[in-house]
């Protein structure tokens, strides 16, 4: 079986998340920087635009606190 396809019980170490994020959008020609927390902020986002509540965002993101939800929220960018 291919290494790539075979799921773990181990996380995958943020950096290398990150440079997974890097060649993935290097290979889509984005040229805005962007990491492993732009795409929180957009599914974050676009619940929220979806009628989505900050306390069930917050929970979905595993955060304690609305707070931190709302440092994701672009809704007024």
């Amino acid at each position: 079986m291919n290494q790539l396809a075979t799921l773990t019980n181990s996380p995958l170490p943020s950096n290398k998340a990150y440079a997974m994020v890097q060649r993935r959008a290097e290979a889509a020609g984005i040229k805005t920087k962007i990491g492993n927390h732009t795409f929180r902020a957009t599914g974050i986002t676009t619940y929220l635009r979806n009628g989505g509540t900050l306390k069930r965002a917050a929970a979905i993101a595993n955060h304690a606190s609305t707070r931190t939800i709302q440092l994701y929220d672009r809704r007024t960018d």
